[in-house]
């Protein structure tokens, strides 16, 4: 579903991705995980046209992202949760949820209202409530169903769970392993790595722009020297 080859990203006259290398089936969960300031957000604005590249290929269900605009790229079916929510202060919750709502692909059972508030029935009670207004874990929750109410292919989280409490965070974890079990493909950036191992079946880690190891879940937990170098425990 997505492939992303040799990927550099400048910021002015600064590299920050070195040939960036991952991929994605259908259907699959995969993590990117790696320290602060490492590219892993820069390689998901990259991916969604938001930064653009300087060099390399990123395909999606044959599409070549390189060079389109983010709406366009958003319009072939991905979802972005970005990292800070974003949410628009000024709107409401209800407002919030359907203001980017669409069905592009024609999906025959799409995402609705009614179905974000059965994976999230704490926002059901908020519909009215403004944006700013909304705690740090309800804009959480709505920012993930706006970005369901797309209908995507593919559901990229930048930091799922940065700043929630444990029980929110669990709420949230549920939540992807049921997003999941639906079949849609996701990318999760985020900190809560035995949270990732149970869900993910790939694991990406950054350093200083480029992919220095992959595997499985089962894999690494096995490498703790992985583990202990890039991830620090």
């Amino acid at each position: 579903m997505l492939v992303v080859e040799n990927l550099t990203t400048h910021y002015g006259s600064s590299q920050a991705l070195f040939g960036m290398n991952l991929s994605l089936e259908a259907g699959q969960v995969a993590t990117l995980l790696g320290r602060n300031g490492m590219g892993k957000t820069t390689t998901i604005n990259t991916i969604m046209g938001i930064v653009k590249a300087s060099g390399g290929s990123i395909k999606f269900d044959g599409h070549e992202l390189v060079g389109r605009e983010s709406f366009r790229t958003a319009n072939l079916g991905i979802g972005l949760v970005p990292e800070g929510r974003q949410i628009f202060p000024n709107l409401s919750m209800m407002e919030n949820l359907v203001a980017t709502a669409s069905n592009h692909l024609g999906v025959s059972d799409p995402w609705t209202v009614d179905k974000v508030f059965e994976l999230f029935p704490e926002l059901a009670t908020r519909k009215g409530s403004m944006g700013n207004l909304l705690s740090g874990g309800e804009q959480q929750m709505l920012a993930i169903g706006r970005a369901l109410m797309t209908n995507p292919k593919l559901l990229i989280l930048d930091e799922a769970t940065e700043g929630l409490a444990p029980l929110v965070r669990q709420k949230i974890w549920t939540a992807l392993t049921e997003i999941a079990g639906s079949g849609m493909a996701i990318i999760v950036v985020d900190k809560n790595l035995r949270d990732l191992m149970r869900i993910a079946d790939r694991h990406f880690i950054v350093q200083r722009g480029q992919v220095v190891w992959s595997g499985s879940s089962a894999e690494l937990e096995a490498d703790e020297t992985a583990r202990r170098q890039y991830l620090g425990f």
